[in-house]
């Protein structure tokens, strides 16, 4: 009688003839080549242009560049599921994240006097302010 390990076929178990070989792949071949995937094919089809016109005038765009002034015509005219994915895309991109710098008007002097002036109105006391000739007057806050 056969052994029974080789004759079980069933669920889990299929004939030794059909098995993976040692040493062999699963898929010798591999993919085949030009085939695309969906990242590709979504890449291709946003570089593709297309005309628009924009102020009487016809423009050729890409499909991604159409996409995005819709999508942000769409967020101007309070459609709230097109601000929700205009900030999303603008939040994976990083995009309005960089700041220019503040540029700084006026002198050391004046930074000190304001910021002396916004340390006393937070701790409640009278402070001095000039007028524009230069005079000092001492006022008090009024409480609310």
């Amino acid at each position: 009688m056969a052994d029974k390990r080789d004759d079980d076929v069933g669920y889990g178990r299929p004939p030794t003839a059909n098995k993976f070989k040692k040493g062999r792949s699963g898929n010798p071949r591999g993919r085949p080549r030009g085939v695309s995937n969906f990242k590709t094919d979504l890449a291709a089809e946003l570089r593709e242009t297309l005309v628009l016109t924009e102020n009487g005038r016809e423009k050729r765009i890409t499909k991604q560049r159409a996409f995005i002034k819709t999508l942000t015509a769409a967020a101007i005219k309070k459609d709230i599921r097109a601000v929700h994915a205009l900030l999303a895309c603008m939040r994976l991109f990083g995009v309005g994240s960089e700041e220019a710098p503040v540029e700084q008007h006026g002198d050391r002097g004046d930074l000190d006097f304001l910021q002396s002036y916004l340390d006393s109105q937070r701790k409640g006391k009278p402070s001095n302010t000039a007028d524009a000739e230069g005079r000092t007057s001492t006022k008090k806050r009024k409480k609310q």
